[in-house]
Parts: structure tokens; sequence; C-alpha cells
């Protein structure tokens, strides 16, 4: 149940990203010769318009395959023929349908077990922010210039910056905005740098607005996250050991099921609704990256196209992309082999 309930979230997440592709095609007037689910042989295929939808056997992946994409095409309605504005339009829209689902799911998320904001629980005796001057009921506006809005924002925001001496830290007492400065210090006991505050695990319901607006600050956080990853990948503070592909995630989610399960069918839906807002916004994210064969890759192109004022040679544009597909599917290998020696 629970493998099955993981590759539903996983293929749903990639078949609306398709989607926002498919439907911004459509709207452009370009032929879309196939729409798919999947990678590899085809298992199952129906349609008998001008689209075929076709479902692939491994499920991890997808594709919205257009007339004139990567190949030659005479067809007046081939994506190659259409305008710049049109071509950016169907390439952006996948990404940004990402992100329009995160939204809709934080938007339930948070409707139905609210926010756990800023507001300090605690404040611990001889640590930095009791010597800096914070009080308990002090409510945290931004750290370094970074507004927070949920106290996991805290928590990962002194994580991600752990190198960081001191923090300059906004917070609101009694209406008041002040300003200090908080020089964390290492815990041997929690392993990591601490502020010295504290913040129970309290939910509150928000009004609808509220909702809204939280909601829109969630997908701020998922993509801040996101990045700082990606940021800490490339300067090597973290290893490509430790990065999650399909067979990863699969696993995260199922672990998530296990954990979740004993509490009851609410926690297993909040839970996983959780997981999903994290793997669509970081889908979304990854695939603005200006990397050949990614969405982003392509834009990067259009962008090149606008300063010059001419399309790139076809052939050339093609093989950027190859080698760039080529790529991916060499580091999808790699992840996904790390991925099983994790579980073994």
């Amino acid at each position: 149940m629970k493998i099955i309930l993981a590759i539903l979230i996983f293929s749903f997440i990639i078949i609306f990203h398709e989607l926002g592709h498919f439907l911004f095609a459509k709207k452009c007037n370009v032929k879309v010769n196939e729409f798919t689910l999947g990678l590899g042989p085809t298992i199952l295929s129906w349609g008998k318009g001008e689209t075929k939808y076709c479902l692939k056997l491994l499920p991890f992946g997808g594709s919205c395959v257009m007339e004139g994409e990567d190949e030659e095409s005479d067809s007046d309605r081939s994506f190659s023929k259409k305008s710049l504005w049109e071509r950016f339009q169907i390439v952006f829209a996948g990404p940004f349908f990402n992100f329009i689902l995160a939204y809709i799911l934080s938007v339930v998320y948070i409707a139905c077990i609210g926010v756990n904001d800023t507001t300090i629980t605690d404040v611990m005796e001889n640590m930095p922010a009791a010597e800096a001057g914070m009080k308990a009921g002090d409510k945290i506006i931004s750290i370094d210039g970074y507004n927070v809005h949920f106290y996991n924002e805290v928590s990962i925001y002194t994580f991600l910056n752990a190198d960081e001496d001191d923090y300059t830290v906004v917070y609101l007492r009694d209406g008041q905005k002040h300003t200090t400065t908080i020089t964390p210090v290492y815990s041997k006991e929690a392993g990591k740098k601490m502020l010295g505050v504290t913040k129970t695990n309290d939910y509150q319901k928000v009004s609808p607005i509220k909702v809204l607006e939280y909601s829109v600050y969630e997908i701020k956080y998922q993509i801040y996250i996101t990045l700082s990853s990606l940021k800490l990948l490339f300067t090597g503070q973290v290893s490509m050991n430790e990065v999650s592909g399909p067979v990863g995630v699969v696993s995260t989610i199922s672990n998530v099921y296990d954990e979740s399960v004993t509490s009851g069918a609410f926690y297993v839906f909040i839970n996983l609704t959780s997981i999903a807002i994290l793997l669509t916004a970081n889908l979304g994210v990854m695939n603005l990256l200006p990397f050949p064969a990614l969405d982003g890759g392509r834009i990067l192109l259009f962008i090149i196209e606008g300063i010059r004022g001419k399309k790139m040679r076809p052939e050339i544009e093609n093989g950027i992309n190859l080698v760039g597909f080529g790529l991916l599917m060499v580091l999808m290998v790699v992840v996904m082999y790390n991925d099983i020696l994790k579980l073994m």
C-alpha cells in the first residue's frame, strides 16, 4: 500500500508538470504527438485524436512530445514555428504548474493544521539569545534580513548558515520592533550551533485569508531550502551520496507513511501532503536550472535568441539538448545506484 501511495504521489507531481506544457502547447496551437507518464517501454497507450497518451513501464518521469520540438517539421503547428514568446510560455508552464500545485497543497495543509509561527516559547538561561536580551513571547521577524514566518524557518536558516559567527535578529515585543546580534554556541548534545530559544510544536488555526497568505510563505520556504541545498552541493558541503533520486523519494515517502499510520489516516494525509509540497516545489526549481535538456536550459537558449535577434541553428540547439539529456541520464543512474545502496 505504501509503495503504491509513494508512486502515485510521485507520478501525480510529474503529470501535473507535463500538464502545464500540454495545456500551453494547446493554447498556442502546437500539435502534441504524445503525452507520457513514465520511462522505458510502453505498457499502455490510447487516444484516437492527434495525441497518443502513453503509460510507460518505469513510473519515474514523463514527457509532452510536441511536433517540431526536437526535429525538423514543416507543419504550421510545430513548436519550432511558433514565436519566441509562445515557445517561452510552453516551456515555462511546466515548472510554473509545479509551483501552482505546491501552492494548492499548501492551502490544504495549512487549512488543516494551522501555523507554528515564530513566537518563542522559552529562552534558555546563560545562552546567546538570553544574553542578547530576548524573552519568551518575543516573535522573530527576520534573521540576517531573511524574513521568517514559521519556526521551522528559524531552525533551517541557522542550520544552513552554521558557518556564520553571528546573526542579526529582528523581533517583535509588545508590538515594537527590536534588533539584536546573537552569537550562536555549539552544543555537543544537539550536535549543532544553538541560539538558545525553544518553541513548542504548537500549531494555531488561522483565518482563510491568512491561509492563502501563509501558503505563499510556505512556497518561499520550500524554494529557499531547495536553492540552499543546491548551494551546499556545489560548494562540496553536501556530497552526491546524500542526494536522493526517484528510488530514494519513494523510500522516504514509505518511511513517512510507516511513521504516520499508527497515528491515524489524518496524520498520514497531512505528512504525505507535506512531502508532496516539498517534492513539487523542488521539481519546479530544479527544472528552472539553466542546464541543457531541462526547461531552464531551454529558457536560457530563448534568452540568447532574444538577445541575438535570431534563432540558433536547429542542429546546434538539438545537439546541446541531446548532450544535456545524456548527462542527466548518467546522473540519474548514479543517483539511483546510490539510492539502492542506501536501501541495502
